[in-house]
């Protein structure tokens, strides 16, 4: 157990992070990510309001759907990311970091306060009485359907709904942040226990609970990015390789917080990029340096270990624009700077889909190709309609958790 957020967080259970990883590619695993921050913004201004302050066309979305976005401050950076759904016109359902729960929700009071001192109608409640599982995994969606009478098949990514699980009141949500088919659960907490009891008896074992570290692990196999190392409140989310996320309306209109400093960066391009990169040797850790071939430092890598499933090192960084496509390597305590590594595998961290249509092209951004095939499993159960949602929607499960 370590302390996280002011949680006391399990790293691993019984098994290995290793096992754990694996095991969730190929059954399942539960986590109890009750640390996370749900809340609910109500009243018929709370879009409007929310439009303020995050990237996304909320207008947009109907009833029932959601997406990743960004809370941006004045500077464009990222406060927070963040998965907000419609609940209805005039109720969104929004789960922020738990690391960052006290800035953010004091930079939403600020705005609400001045927002509701214009007139504008919208009141919030944070559910602390409710606890967060995330199931995930190939046998996500056949174990939880023995929990409840709605059918899941109609469920598809990124889509909420309010059902009874297990007997108990639940908001569900399809999502997730391990690459996998898989559901965020928000439980009543006095059901908590007696919902994951469950999940893990209908599994018959298969479906493990698992910890932090298998869930960064799996995170990095599918290129999804960790606040406070991949993102910070000096990263906009163009530099973030979040361009995707900005609705085609707010990219014309603005309207949001840092808006200038972001709308400037759509149209001439940011200064720096995050990338992915493979390696051998020891893997690079966060703060290893990056270097050209001529052994000048063109970035640092944020996120950054050992695939249990691609059998690799992955890792991802930033490098200054221009230099994303160049031969590097890394530089630190223990990792020569003479080791050369392969190209970066990605250009850019963005939609998966557009990765593997380029790795297909070019050859490049191997091991995110690799990733997406084990995420591939899980299409076929999930989103047999839903070809080109399904790789927009993996990369909504960008930091649902951590």
């Amino acid at each position: 157990m370590v302390p996280f957020a002011g949680w006391g967080m399990p790293i691993q259970y019984k098994d290995s992070i290793m096992e754990s990883t694996v095991n969730c590619r190929q059954n399942g695993s539960l986590f109890d990510v009750s640390h996370m921050c749900g809340f609910s913004l109500k009243g018929k201004d709370c879009i409007p309001f929310l439009e303020k302050l995050v990237i996304a066309d909320v207008a947009a979305l109907t009833p029932g759907t959601g997406t990743l976005t960004v809370f941006t401050n004045e500077k464009g950076g990222a406060i927070d990311d963040s998965v907000i759904t419609k609940v209805q016109n005039d109720h969104m359902y929004i789960v922020v970091n738990a690391g960052c729960r006290d800035k953010d929700l004091a930079h939403i009071e600020e705005h609400m306060k001045a927002f509701k001192a214009k007139g504008g109608d919208v009141s919030w409640h944070i559910h602390d009485e409710r606890s967060l599982l995330a199931l995930q995994g190939p046998l996500a969606a056949p174990v939880l359907q023995h929990l409840t009478k709605d059918d899941l098949s109609k469920l598809y990514f990124g889509e909420f709904r309010m059902t009874d699980i297990n007997g108990a009141h639940c908001y569900i949500t399809r999502t997730g942040y391990t690459g996998e088919d898989g559901f965020e659960i928000s439980v009543p907490s006095e059901n908590a226990v007696d919902l994951a009891k469950a999940i893990l008896e209908k599994s018959e074992g298969k479906i493990r609970l698992t910890g932090l570290g298998a869930r960064d692990s799996l995170r990095l196999e599918a290129g999804l990015c960790l606040y406070g190392n991949d993102m910070e409140q000096h990263i906009t989310p163009v530099e973030a390789g979040l361009t995707w996320a900005i609705g085609k309306r707010r990219k014309a209109e603005g309207g949001f917080l840092g808006a200038e400093v972001i709308l400037k960066q759509l149209a001439e391009g940011p200064k720096i990029r995050l990338v992915g990169f493979t390696s051998t040797g020891p893997p690079p850790r966060s703060h290893s340096e990056i270097q050209d071939e001529k052994g000048t430092t063109i970035g640092e890598i944020t996120s950054g270990g050992f695939s249990p499933c691609l059998k690799k090192n992955i890792a991802m960084g930033y490098v200054k624009s221009g230099s994303h496509k160049v031969v590097v390597c890394f530089s630190s305590e223990d990792l020569s700077t003479d080791k050369r590594l392969q190209p970066p595998c990605l250009s850019k961290i963005c939609c998966i889909g557009t990765l593997i249509k380029e790795a297909r092209v070019v050859g490049k951004m191997r091991w995110v190709m690799e990733s997406a095939h084990i995420i591939r499993k899980a299409k076929h159960n999930a989103f047999p309609h839903q070809d080109v949602q399904l790789w927009h929607g993996f990369k909504f499960a960008i930091l649902i958790g951590g």
